[in-house]
């Protein structure tokens, strides 16, 4: 027999093998091009980067803020868990192309195997950490060249070479140095200047997702366009140089996620920060307006510091510049400093993890401490907040924009379990609730406690399958033809694909779906076996691509949302939705909700789990357990509109915004006698008479063709006032005391309590202050988010040559969507001393 044949006989066995407990050598279709593990060392920890970059100013150093993140506890994710025990099962040795990306430290240093993770150490729990990210190089090799050896090589070859962005595929600096983007640091450590650390396609390492065996394996490659043959070998144990992922970049292949490739499809990825002006109305809002604002401080129309131009990039949005010191040596400040929060839209995250480390369950990072605590809670509101800037409810009559005011998809990223909709309070004259669309609430009740009496009631949207309620998410599948090519390499029938969420009970298995007709599919939370999306409604970014989204496979599906806008056309960058309002509605209040984490994925979690690796078998119950216990991931309200009845035109009786015939009908019905359904009452004396026939008479015709506009009370004339503006002393306990006198050490807490026009608090809002001295040299930056009560609590640990005398504290700019904050009118000032 042929050896090679052998050698994949048994690469087969060993990954299909009933009872595998992880591989304990990384199958050839999982490997991926880039540097490999145990190839470059100098690895260190976050907790020797906080001694400089941390413990000096919570508000923008790099440390405290990139604790907070979910990329700093992508190892402890229990979602992360979770899933890795469900792709374990269904492709042993899949668990390494996830560690890839939530362990950077232990995957680099070859402790992603076993691949179910059972062999990462304790230090490896920070995720992402601080020397992946200043140790990346671009593939492409035009800067600094990384460590990659053939045929490990992360881009494709040409001249130039183009690189390979995604899956963890990372390029690594095999020096001593840490690399960033300024020329002139002067740090105790060696340093390398690079403008990738600047660029999107950073973040193209990690935030693009492919499947590399689905991508390999399945007969469709996993894409919406399928690769061209010859570009993959179709088996599995190949060798890695005829696989997918080593002859085609990997956003061609194995659709998981695409929130890069949504954003370089976009014209925003094109837009320099200076250009601000020239987005569409609509765009200067929220989340665009906000990285603006941010990025204008620098003093520079926008750009950075040093002159280079700023895009609208990843870092733009997500790290956005602020004013201060990069760390504890006293070294300049800048004032583009990129805050280090990395901020996404998981708020719920850091209560499960604080929920799991309390219990003692965390699968990796447990023991938080005090300051990683802090750091969670503080991740946690700036999520919120990053959320409230995503987008905006824009009406128009009876029709509902939803503008995308973000880079990529609205939403993007990870797609099980993670979704957006709208929720409709519909209500009559008298104030009482006619109908309400999108409602959550309890769709079904489980036994937590064993004891076979389901006790619990678990919460999901009611009804989701109502025409009134709609829904924003991307739904992924197997088709019929992947599920007979797994049936033919020894994948049981009886494997569940999905279930019912009452009851629990499967709803497909895998033999059904491979002996339904051909060119079905069935939609599944498999995502290492999903080779198809069935469904994305997702609202693109500005300028989305139609041919680049189509190369990228990241087209609506179906593909004739959003404006259809065909080859060389771009997507609108909004959704249109006619409301349905019913009979004898007198307004609505309008909520885009967006949930993290639904009931649907976490009873698969739990489900799927056959728990035939004991390393992970308790990870769906233990997230189910957190779930439940941190409120269900219960939605957050991303933005709100009022809507109210249209004013008719006088001479209207049916309300149609047209006076014509029709109207001259009812009117004639009516006529001599009271008010109908339709009434023709137009001066409202309580009769239909010659009055009302001057009225229709007069008016006939009017409002053919017109729109009229209702919408919530224009934000845009609306104005943040700071009300109250003081300085605390904290103490050792952490207690404060207002006082206006300190000494050098001390830590100066300056509270600033913010309200709209309308005198109400204002929640959300991100607070900038300058401390100055008597001769109005800055000393310091402070910036922070405003809580419900729109209160910021600011603060500024003094160092121990701090200099004596007086200082000036000033309010300078204050960032909300819809809000303006007139800094030459009302820039309120306290002075406080050191003595």
């Amino acid at each position: 027999m042929n050896k090679s044949r052998v050698i994949r006989a048994c690469v087969i066995l060993m990954f299909l093998a009933a009872g595998a407990i992880a591989a304990l050598v990384v199958p050839t279709d999982i490997e991926l091009p880039g540097t490999q593990p145990s190839q470059i060392g100098n690895l260190e920890s976050p907790d020797k980067c906080d001694n400089c970059h941390g413990g000096y100013n919570t508000a923008v150093e790099p440390d405290h803020t990139w604790r907070g993140s979910m990329m700093a506890n992508a190892g402890r994710d229990p979602i992360f868990w979770a899933t890795v025990a469900i792709a374990e099962q269904d492709f042993d040795g899949v668990g390494d192309l996830c560690i890839r990306c939530h362990s950077t430290t232990g995957w680099l240093a070859g402790r992603s195997t076993p691949t179910d993770g059972s062999g990462l150490a304790a230090s490896d729990d920070n995720g992402v950490d601080c020397d992946y990210c200043h140790k990346l190089t671009d593939p492409d090799n035009s800067e600094h060249p990384g460590v990659m050896n053939a045929p490990y090589i992360a881009n494709d070859g040409g001249n130039p070479p183009r690189a390979y962005r995604g899956s963890g595929m990372s390029s690594m600096w095999g020096g001593n140095q840490k690399i960033g983007p300024y020329a002139n640091a002067n740090a105790k450590h060696k340093v390398l200047s690079s403008q990738f650390q600047r660029s999107s396609d950073l973040c193209g390492t990690c935030h693009d997702v492919s499947n590399s065996a689905v991508g390999d394996l399945a007969h469709n490659n996993g894409a919406q366009i399928p690769l061209v043959q010859g570009t993959f070998s179709g088996t599995p144990g190949a060798a890695v140089g005829e696989k997918a992922a080593f002859n085609n970049f990997p956003f061609m292949y194995g659709v998981v996620e695409r929130t890069f490739s949504e954003h370089k499809t976009s014209l925003l990825a094109q837009t320099p920060v200076s250009s601000y002006s020239q987005l569409p109305v609509e765009l200067r809002a929220g989340a665009i307006q906000a990285a603006y604002e941010s990025s204008i401080i620098a003093g520079t129309s926008g750009d950075y510091e040093d002159g280079a131009t700023r895009l609208f990039s990843c870092q733009t949005c997500h790290m956005r510049p602020v004013t201060g010191r990069g760390c504890n040596k006293n070294p300049p400040i800048r004032k583009d400093l990129p805050m280090h929060d990395l901020t996404g839209g998981n708020y719920w995250m850091p209560d499960v993890i604080k929920y799991l480390d309390n219990k003692n369950q965390l699968r990796l990072g447990g023991g938080l401490t005090s300051t990683q605590i802090a750091a969670l809670d503080d991740g946690k509101l700036r999520a919120q907040k990053q959320l409230s800037q995503a987008s905006s409810l824009l009406l128009e009559g009876n029709t509902l924009r939803v503008v995308n005011l973000t880079g990529h998809k609205l939403i993007s990223g990870y797609p099980e379990g993670r979704r957006m909709w709208l929720n409709v309070l519909w209500y009559d004259a008298d104030g009482n609730l006619l109908r309400e669309d999108g409602k959550y609430g309890d769709v079904a009740t489980i036994d937590v406690d064993g004891d076979g009496e389901p006790e619990t009631a678990v919460k999901s949207i009611i009804d989701m399958d109502d025409a009134n309620t709609k829904i924003y998410e991307a739904h992924y599948a197997m088709t019929q033809q992947w599920a007979q090519q797994l049936r033919n390499l020894g994948y049981p029938a009886n494997l569940a694909l999905s279930y019912d969420r009452v009851s629990g009970a499967v709803d497909k298995t895998l033999g059904q779906l491979a002996s339904q007709q051909a060119g079905t599919y069935h939609e599944t939370f498999h995502f290492v076996l999903n080779n198809y999306v069935s469904y994305d409604n997702r609202i693109p970014p500005y300028g989305m691509s139609y041919d680049e989204s189509r190369i990228r496979n990241t087209l609506p599906v179906p593909v004739d949302q959003y404006g259809d806008p065909g080859s060389g056309g771009r997507y609108q960058h909004w959704d249109r939705i006619v409301l349905n309002p019913p009979q004898r509605a007198a307004s609505a209040t309008i909520n885009l909700l967006y949930q993290p984490t639904s009931w649907e994925y976490i009873q698969f979690l739990l489900l799927a789990n056959n728990k035939q690796n004991a390393f992970l078998a308790n990870e769906g119950e233990y997230l189910l357990d957190a779930w439940l216990n941190t409120d269900m991931a219960a939605p957050y309200t991303m933005a709100s509109v009022l809507w109210s009845v249209p004013p008719r035109i006088p001479g209207d009786t049916n309300g149609d915004n047209v006076v014509d015939e029709t109207d001259y009908d009812n009117l004639l019905a009516q006529f001599g006698g009271p008010p109908g359904s339709d009434s023709a009452d137009f001066n409202g004396d309580g009769m239909v008479d010659l009055l009302d026939f001057v009225i229709i008479r007069l008016n006939f015709g009017a409002g053919a063709g017109d729109e009229l506009i209702v919408t919530a009370p224009s934000v845009q004339s609306r104005e943040s006032i700071v009300i109250d503006l003081s300085s605390w002393y904290v103490d050792n306990k952490g207690d404060s005391i207002r006082s206006t006198v300190f000494a050098a050490r001390d830590t100066v807490e300056i509270k600033a309590s913010v309200v709209g026009s309308d005198r109400l608090a204002l929640g959300g809002a991100q607070v900038f202050v300058d401390i100055r001295d008597i001769e109005g040299n800055l000393v310091t930056s402070l910036q922070g988010f405003t809580s419900e009560r729109g209160q910021a609590l600011l603060k500024w640990k003094t160092g121990r040559g701090q200099g004596r005398g007086a200082y000036i504290v000033l309010v300078t700019t204050i960032i909300k969507s819809g809000y303006k904050f007139d800094s030459d009118q009302d820039q309120p000032a306290i002075e406080f001393s050191i003595e």
